[in-house]
């Protein structure tokens, strides 16, 4: 059962119709300036700094496993065959951690990454898990949250960039909440490549017009705003006059090089995976290379109440080469101590088989893989029973592994925002980083 998820709402402005005309479909979601052209030396402020010590990470990528994954079935395999049914354990890279084995590629990246295996939340649906997993809140009904994304891209996102700081890569995913528009996500829904290997992205290009006729309306538009501010100036001008000189320099940027997957190996292409979600990844890793601060990438399909033992190794034939060559491709460039990879779902599942030998929701535990951003690598915190129905020890609150991003990417999880309620609310409602995982 596929649960979309809740998009983020967006102001309307005003003159919607100029807009269409100049075929932005982009408010919001760029910076002021120019900023360096995609290739090799944009790696620069990824590399670490001689002699520098361990410092906040510069990016992260979210890959969010959408339903719930089973932590039986993953991160955290069980040998009795009534919990395991037919998932079968396999070694690592890291002696005496074991995964599950359709799981390969990952397994042999695992001492670039750590496993919690003792996440617990209780918060069995989906939108519910959703909402917590990203926002570090439970929903109330009151006041629409900022996620992690959002609140990055506000915190430490790059505003000299013109491509956004919070990219959403195969459906939407939770927004900037209560805070102003410029922080929700950008999505691209579908990051397959075309024949030529460029991501194609809607509104991209002036609908119907070319670059001289684009630009004289744009001129036009722009003495329309001047007349406009010198009678009515206020802060909401400023800010439409803004977004419209965002969306054009978005447009015309050459950091859109970023989207063309087709200048990567094809050798490398191919090792993160034909379909989507290995497209998803390899573009995360592009977007971050030029300074894009938050990416998430989803792979959907992990309600599995039905036919797990089906469904999970189809799933995982996605997610262990497209996660699996993701962390080994920023290894091996040198990028993944300053960029943080987080994979994850909204719950775990039931370690007791249904009747329809499928797996049903199950909050009290469950697992996450997390990688890079400068933390410890190549260790295991917490445990679950024998039969991964308990958390054996070592409870790790959705709060915590949230705080424990926020650490890494630099940003002050403790800080206070005023909520539309005129209340202070902090970034995360509970929780302390992971000490395991920053020492």
């Amino acid at each position: 059962m596929s649960h979309a998820c809740r998009d983020c709402a967006h102001k309307h402005l005003s003159r919607r119709g100029f807009l269409g005309a100049a075929g932005g479909g982009f408010l919001g979601f760029a910076a002021a300036s120019q900023a360096e052209v995609f290739g090799a030396p944009a790696l620069d402020w990824l590399l670490p700094q001689e002699g520098a010590t361990r410092s906040a990470a510069k990016a992260c990528i979210v890959v969010w496993l959408a339903g719930g994954p089973s932590h039986i079935d993953t991160f955290d395999p069980k040998e009795r065959p009534e919990i395991a049914g037919e998932t079968k354990a396999i070694s690592t890279a890291v002696d005496g951690v074991q995964i599950a084995s359709t799981l390969p590629t990952i397994a042999a990246q695992m001492k670039n990454a750590s496993l919690i295996r003792s996440l617990t939340s209780r918060e069995g649906s989906h939108e519910r898990g959703r909402y917590l997993l990203h926002t570090g809140y439970s929903p109330t009904g009151t006041v629409v949250h900022p996620s992690m994304g959002a609140i990055t891209a506000m915190e430490v996102g790059n505003k000299e960039l013109d491509l956004p700081n919070f990219i959403s890569i195969g459906r939407p995913t939770e927004g900037a909440g209560f805070l102003p528009p410029d922080f929700a996500p950008f999505v691209v829904d579908n990051p397959q490549p075309d024949k030529g290997g460029a991501v194609q992205i809607k509104n991209l290009a002036p609908a119907g017009n070319d670059d001289r006729r684009f630009r004289e309306r744009m001129r036009l538009l722009q003495e329309q705003e001047r007349d406009f501010a010198r009678d009515r100036a206020c802060e909401e001008t400023e800010r439409h006059k803004a977004a419209y000189e965002k969306a054009d320099k978005l447009m015309h940027t050459p950091l859109l090089k970023a989207f063309n997957l087709g200048e990567e190996r094809e050798d490398l292409r191919k090792a993160y995976g034909q379909g989507k979600f290995g497209a998803g990844c390899l573009l995360a890793r592009r977007l971050v290379e030029v300074g894009v601060k938050f990416v998430e990438v989803t792979l959907d399909g992990w309600d599995t109440h039905q036919d797990n033992f089906k469904r999970v190794p189809e799933l995982c034939s996605s997610l262990d080469p497209g996660l699996g060559t993701l962390l080994r491709d920023l290894h091996e460039r040198r990028m993944l101590d300053s960029t943080l990879v987080v994979c994850m779902g909204e719950f775990g599942r039931t370690p007791k088989i249904n009747a329809n030998q499928g797996r049903d929701h199950y909050p009290r535990v469950f697992s996450a893989l997390i990688a890079g951003g400068g933390l410890q690598n190549g260790r295991v915190v917490g445990s679950s029973d024998r039969d991964g129905v308990d958390i054996k020890d070592r409870p790790v609150m959705v709060g915590d592994l949230l705080s424990t991003i926020y650490t890494a990417m630099g940003v002050d999880y403790k800080k206070q925002v005023i909520s539309p309620l005129g209340r202070p609310l902090k970034f995360v409602d509970s929780g302390t980083p992971i000490k395991e995982l920053l020492s």
